[in-house]
């Protein structure tokens, strides 16, 4: 890894640092911006992005051969996931000191591309930018036990405020909000368990050979909430051997909802870049986060969680806390995602993330 994203913060100037090269290898920098995009959270870690880059930046796009077609047949989750990769490659790009200039759905003759980035003038990154690209390649989803340690009031505003930046509306949930969010997650998860369909398509991104980079691999399933208060995915459905031990979760959970104004893809690409800079703002804070989106993919129960007074549209359940480190989870290499790029050595395959 270069200073620029991790260290000094030395702004990188040279266009050979960021362009395409004769050989068609992107710069040194521009591959790092790259990596840190890849390392956005994904629903089954299923990766539904590729990246082209070009002369002046990059395009984003949306790979719908890997949508879940049981629990995401619209595409909702894989915009909301290719919107967390751009936010991502947006901070990247202003903690190596270019201002990322981007629009968003640019073209109706390419559907599938979400995104242009282009590098923008040479700016200083600020203290918040630096922090927010330090905690990408250490924010996991984390699918353990939390503490009963309440986040506080202040970090818990600066979560909503991170979210409001990118466009979204993060509710903080109250007692009772809380438990009929909690409710319909026990709903949906059993919902879920009751269709075939649902089990092969499970079983597409579980239960995976040591080699694959992709999925939930069996160390990332957590275990199982014994008073089901926190009713995290079962992952261990599939393999019966890799089902989960049971622990005792926070009687408490702290959950919060992320909406949209409205349901477009556009807004599924707003909200996944509001809810990365939510989480990010949380690993920030050593606030630990878990994705529950389960009522979200069965339209009557999403529907309850919609805010009718205010026209709002959830997009995203997070439940934060303080918990114990979470393990990463696999990365597709650079080479699968980025068009046209070709290996140049070892040290370019991707870690997890």
């Amino acid at each position: 890894m270069t200073n620029g994203l991790y260290g000094s913060g030395k702004i990188m100037t040279s266009l050979s640092d960021w362009r395409v090269g004769d050989d068609g290898r992107p710069g040194p920098i521009l591959l790092e911006c790259l990596r840190a995009a890849i390392a956005a959270p994904s629903i089954h870690n299923t990766q539904p992005w590729r990246f082209r880059p070009h002369a002046d930046g990059v395009d984003v796009f949306a790979d719908h051969a890997r949508r879940l077609g049981v629990i995401d047949p619209a595409g909702r989750e894989v915009l909301i996931s290719v919107g967390a990769a751009l936010f991502n490659l947006r901070v990247a790009i202003l903690a190596h000191g270019r201002t990322p200039i981007t629009k968003l759905l640019p073209s109706s003759y390419e559907p599938d591309r979400v995104a242009e980035v282009t590098f923008g003038q040479i700016t200083p990154p600020s203290d918040t930018v630096r922090m927010l690209a330090q905690a990408i390649p250490r924010r996991h989803t984390n699918r353990r036990p939390f503490s009963t340690a309440s986040v506080p009031n202040e970090v818990l505003k600066e979560l909503v405020e991170a979210a409001a930046v990118e466009g979204g509306h993060l509710a903080v949930a109250d007692p009772g909000a809380r438990e009929a969010v909690l409710s319909l997650v026990r709903l949906a998860e059993t919902s879920e368990h009751d269709e075939p369909r649902y089990w092969r398509e499970l079983g597409e991104w579980t239960g995976l050979s040591p080699h694959r980079r992709d999925g939930v691999p069996s160390e990332a399933y957590g275990p199982w909430s014994a008073m089901e208060t926190v009713p995290i995915r079962d992952f261990g459905l599939i393999v019966p051997a890799r089902r989960r031990r049971v622990e005792t979760f926070e009687p408490e959970p702290t959950i919060a909802v992320l909406y949209s104004t409205a349901d477009s893809s556009r807004d599924w690409v707003t909200a996944g870049q509001a809810l990365e800079r939510s989480l990010l703002t949380a690993t920030v804070r050593s606030v630990a986060t878990t994705l529950m989106t389960q009522p979200l993919e069965i339209p009557n129960l999403r529907a309850l969680l919609a805010d009718a007074a205010s026209a709002l549209v959830p997009q995203a359940i997070v439940r934060f806390g303080y918990g114990p480190p979470s393990p990463p989870t696999p990365r597709r290499s650079l080479e699968e995602v980025v068009d046209g790029l070709m290996p140049a050595s070892a040290s370019d395959q991707t870690p997890r993330r």
